[in-house]
């Protein structure tokens, strides 16, 4: 991977990262090495949502930049 390409990754390294670390603090809490409480969970959660949702904007504006629609009506042939 190209370094000047990273910071094009880091939003998905983040996400799964969060993802990846919410599962293994579930793990950790289902096998019985440690009891947390589950507000922490939703924590990170909330956390990966908004990551996800980050990414999902900046593709979006990436994309109105790159593409226009224009809408086109048509007339139906007169019969």
């Amino acid at each position: 991977m190209k370094t000047k390409n990273f910071p094009k990754y880091l939003h998905y390294f983040s996400f799964i990262s969060i993802g990846v670390l919410m599962a293994i603090g579930t793990l950790i809490k289902l096998v019985g090495f440690y009891d947390f409480s589950s507000d922490w969970f939703w924590f990170l959660a909330g956390i990966g949502l908004a990551v996800e949702g980050i990414i999902s904007l900046i593709k979006q504006i990436k994309f109105d930049k790159k593409y226009r629609i224009i809408e086109k009506t048509e007339k139906l042939p007169e019969q």
